[in-house]
């Protein structure tokens, strides 16, 4: 049987390599965080940074930041005039984040956010983000997809982290897999968008606004 991290090791090692700055907060999180697997990691933001390129995104909000390693990521491909506004609960992650971000030249491109993220993204302004990704506490995804669906314009990209959770979507039995199950029956059938679940790393939810 073929090992999925090998798999992920072979697609990693033939993909965009990782800036000096990604590749040390990667190391960093493991290092210092107790759950550092919250991490989005190489695959998932590699695939962030080319849906970035290919839609031409200019303005981004990222709901739920922790050590700052897809914000930058993000902000590494956006153009000198673009935006990455990032939303966080937790004065540790801000912190770490900062400093993560201190010595990158494409750390001007990110505002950070503080507080409950259903709160924060109440204050933004509808149909004005070119591509939102949301990867924070799940027992809140489907309102965060439901709000997100107002912020992002027309022809915007939505991303949703974590939506395989494991493999227990395929029986769920404790609140956040009945929740992403949820989210994953209502998308499928929210014909504002046009969508695609990808079995990248945990899981991608992969959504167009029509």
């Amino acid at each position: 049987m073929i090992n999925k991290k090998n798999i992920d090791k072979y697609c990693i090692d033939h993909s965009f390599p990782e800036s000096i700055n990604l590749k040390k907060i990667r190391k960093n999180t493991f290092k210092n965080e107790d759950i550092p697997e919250m991490i989005s990691g190489p695959l998932v933001v590699n695939f962030l940074k080319t849906l970035i390129k290919i839609s031409k995104s200019k303005k981004i909000l990222e709901i739920g930041m922790f050590t700052g390693y897809s914000a930058l990521g993000m902000a590494e491909v956006l153009p000198y005039d673009g935006e990455i506004h990032t939303c966080e609960l937790m004065n540790k992650h801000i912190k770490t984040a900062k400093k993560n971000f201190s010595t990158s030249k494409h750390k001007n491109k990110i505002h950070i956010h503080h507080g409950p993220a259903l709160k924060l993204i109440e204050e933004f302004t509808i149909n004005s983000f070119d591509l939102i990704f949301i990867d924070a506490d799940k027992i809140n995804y489907i309102d965060y997809y439901k709000k997100s669906m107002h912020l992002i314009k027309k022809n915007g990209i939505i991303i949703l982290d974590n939506m395989l959770w494991g493999g227990m979507i395929l029986k769920p039995k404790d609140e956040v897999s009945k929740t992403l199950d949820e989210l994953n029956k209502l998308i499928i059938n929210d014909t504002r968008n046009i969508n695609m679940l990808i079995p990248i790393r945990d899981g991608l939810m992969l959504c167009f606004k029509k």
